[in-house]
């Protein structure tokens, strides 16, 4: 079910791959993607037809109701769908995921940019053979393994494709058309340091000015590090007057909603500390004692 309607699934990949073929300009990336995608239909197929296969029984007895209710649900389960689909579906294939949410065109990423495109779709291909690597260490059926092996080659070999379709491109990096801004294009910034902080080839050597020393560089651009907008006369006004209205006293400490109604836990407020749970472990119990109190 993932395979078929699935974000990483056939029919995601194929109308991925429609939809940036019609769009480009490039007759060999169009061509390519045209191709890559009609193979994917077919793809859908094949997977469709292993969910009706696997579902054959279920279908029947379904449709017929001959078995007890119980050895049914036992079928069902064992057919590895929900009841729900079960019953909506009656074992065939249907365009939802393996948790029964509906395929969605939120699931295609396009941007209409082939440099960022093919890096997507090669990274959605790299996905898929996951996925169809792990549904094969699940199965112990000869003939679905081999459909799942033949389906999982082929991701490679699309993402191949893509690999080649992406470097074919002369300037393929960065992404888009203008270039980065010098100062910060090599620079790499060490924020999380301590017990765990590594080097390598990505923060490290010749094509990297690693900071350790933060305040070197904070604020980046040798600003102030203040979010500032300059307003006209009227907006400012008008600004001044909201500030003012909205301005908090920190001499002021009333008394709020939070020290009427506190309980164990609440922490310090104006009724004291009335204590809480020494761990989470212990919390029911705190919270029964608690509730008896208050009847």
């Amino acid at each position: 079910m993932e395979q078929f309607g699935g974000a990483d699934g056939e029919l995601a990949a194929a109308m991925r791959y429609f939809t940036q073929g019609l769009g480009e300009d490039d007759v060999g990336r169009k061509d390519m993607l045209l191709d890559i995608a009609t193979e994917e239909l077919s793809h859908l197929e094949v997977v469709g037809s292993i969910i009706t296969m696997l579902n054959k029984g279920l279908k029947a007895q379904l449709a017929e109701g001959q078995m007890k209710e119980a050895e049914l649900y036992l079928m069902v389960g064992a057919s590895g769908t929900t009841a729900k689909e079960s019953i909506l579906f009656g074992g065939g294939p249907a365009l939802c995921d393996s948790a029964g949410v509906p395929w969605t065109a939120a699931y295609i990423d396009s941007r209409g940019e082939p440099t960022v495109d093919l890096r997507s779709n090669i990274a959605a291909e790299a996905r898929a053979k996951i996925v169809y690597e792990r549904l094969i260490n699940i199965t112990d059926d000869p003939g679905v393994k081999d459909a799942l092996g033949f389906l999982m080659t082929r991701e490679v070999a699309h993402q191949k494709s893509f690999e080649k379709a992406l470097y074919a491109i002369e300037n393929n990096f960065p992404t888009g058309k203008l270039p980065g801004i010098e100062k910060y294009a090599s620079m790499y910034v060490n924020t999380s340091q301590g017990e765990g902080d590594a080097t390598g080839p990505w923060n490290s050597g010749g094509e990297w000015d690693r900071i350790d020393n933060l305040e070197q560089v904070m604020p980046a651009d040798g600003g102030d590090g203040m979010a500032t907008v300059k307003l006209n006369a009227k907006d400012k006004k008008v600004a001044a007057n909201m500030a003012e209205r909205t301005l908090s006293d920190p001499a002021s400490d009333p008394m709020t909603g939070a020290d009427i109604g506190a309980g164990p836990g609440a922490g310090r407020t104006k009724n004291g500390d009335m204590g809480g749970a020494a761990n989470i472990q212990e919390a029911p119990a705190r919270a029964a004692a608690a509730a008896r109190k208050t009847r």
